[in-house]
């Protein structure tokens, strides 16, 4: 099929505004840096949270924590979300002033109704994210806490749309420090349950929500007054269908990631306390898994508003290329982490959880491969976004789902928690699959070395050293015919390889250079 390439679009240079921002490889290469010591931290305090709960408490956090990240982008409609979309587009026109200040208003609106909701409604609610009634007062905590959540959402969303990751990747290392160590002291000093690693989140999520708004407070007076006009109409025609099927987007995606523990908890034909005891074996499956699908997420934010800016300016073929690329690196970056993960699995599992949590362990694999196949397909949101093609996520995501749900239905009384994981594999190779053909109807270029790069992490999983071989040896371009990198992409990554080595002798000298 034959497809027309778009005309560059001439947009005027954007306005000299006090709000200064990383460039796409510093921020990068900084998400990367404190990303590693934040998620660090995090699996540090993952560890020691199965070490001292038990299985049914470890099921009712895996629980709340799902429940705060379905709902609280679905009680503000998915307007934080648009912002790495729509800030580059109006503060190149003049006009971010405005759109922050009625975007923000409702974001607060839509916050206060939804806490009244949940506290007001905490009977039906305790029934629906635990299987019984009898948690009402943890979900006044939850109430809270969804308010909170929230607004720390926001605030990331806003600072990473701006291009300042650095301080989006302090917070959340600050938020994560506070976590862990107000859990630690929580659980050991009062109390080994979930009420007990609910307020520690909550007061982490303070934390970081007051460092944001202090910052704010200084930025918003950096920004101009509107240089142009910017209608009601003309804002919410042009963000109303973006932020819905975002919304849409954002509530299948979590509904997702909730939906095997959901069954697990309603059709398993378990009792209460046992469901949760399976809910909680996953969760330890899904500790490393999170790590990584968290990673991969925050680098799709990061790549967001910076391929926005090429989209913008008409460099669409550019976009699909460095998006393709930075697709096939993430894959065998998620094969490698894989291979880690599974490499010390038996003594963490063995060892530090004193083998508590074997029907974890058994899923381990599966859920490294769901894993892998949920980065790809989060990264792979971005073109789409920019093509405005919004819905198509949409649609992708709720096919998966029903499909999910249609695998578990035989495969969790018949093989348990495997049965959950397997059906849960399945539908994410599903939506993978969909997200990719419909931006390649799009105009990206889908190729073999991007099939591969989702084949790489499964190889990885399923067959730890076998697979390994397998992937040096496609990469290295020693199968005939069959290629990982094209020739311009090795040329690219060549080169870029050899600046940064030189970046790095130059930083390396220059201590040197200042001796006397």
């Amino acid at each position: 099929m034959a497809r027309t390439r778009s005309e560059p679009i001439q947009i005027p240079p954007p306005p000299p505004d006090g709000l200064k921002h990383d460039t796409l490889a510093a921020s990068v290469v900084m998400l990367f840096a404190l990303t590693v010591v934040q998620r660090l931290v995090g699996f540090v305090r993952g560890v020691l949270f199965c070490r001292w709960l038990d299985a049914e408490q470890l099921g009712q956090w895996d629980m709340a924590f799902g429940f705060l990240m379905l709902a609280a982008p679905l009680a503000v409609l998915g307007l934080p979300g648009s912002f790495g979309r729509y800030i580059e587009h109006y503060r190149e026109r003049g006009q971010l002033r405005p759109f922050l200040r009625r975007t923000g208003g409702a974001i607060a609106i839509l916050t206060v109704l939804a806490v009244a909701l949940v506290a007001v409604g905490r009977s039906w609610f305790s029934e629906l994210i635990f299987g019984s009634p009898e948690h009402s007062g943890l979900v006044l905590l939850l109430a809270v806490g969804l308010g909170v959540v929230i607004f720390d959402n926001a605030f990331g969303s806003l600072y990473t749309a701006l291009r300042q990751v650095r301080f989006v990747s302090f917070t959340q290392l600050v938020n994560s420090a506070v976590f862990a160590a107000a859990g630690v002291v929580l659980v050991l000093a009062w109390s080994a349950r979930t009420d007990a690693v609910v307020i520690a989140f909550l007061a982490a999520s303070c934390t970081s929500v007051t460092i944001a708004a202090v910052r704010w407070s200084r930025l918003w007076t950096a920004i101009p007054d509107a240089q142009t006009e910017l209608p009601h109409r003309s804002l919410w025609a042009r963000l109303a269908p973006f932020a819905f099927w975002l919304w849409v987007t954002n509530w299948l995606s979590n509904a997702f990631g909730l939906v095997d523990r959901f069954m697990l908890v309603h059709f398993a034909g378990l009792p209460n306390a046992e469901a949760l005891h399976l809910v909680g074996q996953y969760h330890t499956a899904r500790i490393f898994p999170l790590l990584m699908v968290g990673v991969t997420e925050m680098l799709a934010a990061v790549l967001t508003p910076h391929l926005s800016a090429d989209w913008e300016r008409g460099r669409r073929d550019e976009v699909s290329r460095r998006l393709v690329l930075i697709l096939k690196i993430l894959g065998l970056g998620l094969a490698a982490a894989s291979l880690a993960v599974l490499a010390i699995a038996p003594v963490l599992f063995g060892t530090v959880w004193q083998h508590r949590f074997g029907e974890g362990l058994a899923v381990l694999p599966w859920a490294l491969v769901c894993a892998a196949w949920w980065g790809l397909a989060a990264v792979s949101y971005n073109y789409l976004w920019y093509a405005e093609g919004s819905r198509l996520i949409a649609v992708a995501l709720a096919l998966g789902l029903v499909l999910n749900v249609a695998l578990n239905v035989p495969l969790l009384p018949s093989l348990g928690l495997l049965g959950a994981a397997l059906a849960t594999a399945g539908a994410r190779l599903a939506v993978l699959g969909l997200i990719w053909w419909f931006a390649w109807r799009r105009g990206m270029r889908v190729e073999g070395g991007l099939v591969l790069a989702a084949l790489v992490p499964t190889v990885i999983c399923l067959a730890p050293w076998p697979g390994l071989v397998f992937s040096v040896v496609l990469v290295l371009g020693i199968i005939p015919r069959v290629e990982y990198f094209s020739a311009d992409e090795k040329q690219y990554l060549a080169e870029a390889s050899r600046d940064l080595w030189r970046r790095l002798r130059e930083i390396a000298a220059r201590p040197a250079a200042a001796a006397p």
